[in-house]
């Protein structure tokens, strides 16, 4: 049986990311797989890549020698046969705990040789997802297309084949009358989450389930 990792980088673990994630995870299920859905924001404190190039060493090889909060989720992504990460869009870019994972899953298998790019001799599938208040018609203008391409290289090259999913202009709270928030049509919003959104958890579970 196929073990897949899935790993909810949004700080909401009950928002559209989550959701996602989620349900590409049972789509993997669907599929025949064993899961694990990680909430990463609930893990003990972590940090991104710390550049000591232990990892380059005969010692730790290919392995990020750092312990904290993420090293327990590194090896379970080390032994599964494919991978599900999502995050939100912040400032153009996934989040801070996104990236931190980002770094250490990614810089551990570099070696900076040309004629042998990665250590990782175990390549696996990814689905990238990614959500966002800005409409995906946008990604485009605002680099965002650019953003993910750069993430989809370098997770190619390092970790294994990469299929994206976005879900733009995503309703971003059940409270918008609280805040004076005055840039966004509300109803517009409410409307798409209620008539897209679920359409899209019914694509990213059928996408999981033709990957994994």
């Amino acid at each position: 049986m196929k073990k897949i990792v899935a790993v909810n980088a949004s700080p909401r673990p009950k928002w559209n990311t989550a959701q996602l994630v989620r349900e590409a995870a049972q789509g993997a299920a669907d599929a025949g797989a064993d899961i694990e859905v990680i909430d990463l924001y609930k893990l003990e404190p972590f940090m991104g890549c710390r550049s000591c190039f232990a990892c380059m060493t005969e010692r730790h090889f290919d392995r990020c020698a750092v312990k904290d909060g993420l090293t327990e989720t590194l090896d379970k992504i080390r032994g599964a046969d494919g991978l599900i990460l999502g995050s939100p869009n912040y400032f153009g870019r996934p989040t801070a705990g996104f990236r931190a994972l980002y770094e250490r899953l990614c810089f551990q298998h570099l070696t900076y040789d040309v004629a042998r790019l990665s250590s990782n001799e175990r390549q696996i599938p990814v689905l990238f997802i990614m959500t966002s208040n800005a409409a995906e018609e946008a990604y485009s203008a605002l680099g965002y297309d650019a953003m993910i391409e750069e993430h989809v290289q370098t997770l190619g090259k390092l970790i294994g084949p990469v299929r994206t999913f976005v879900s733009g202009n995503t309703l971003q709270t059940n409270r918008y009358d609280t805040f004076n928030w005055t840039m966004f049509d509300i109803e517009s919003k409410q409307h798409r989450h209620e008539e897209v959104f679920p359409a899209e958890l019914a694509q990213v579970r059928k996408l999981a389930a033709e990957m994994f």
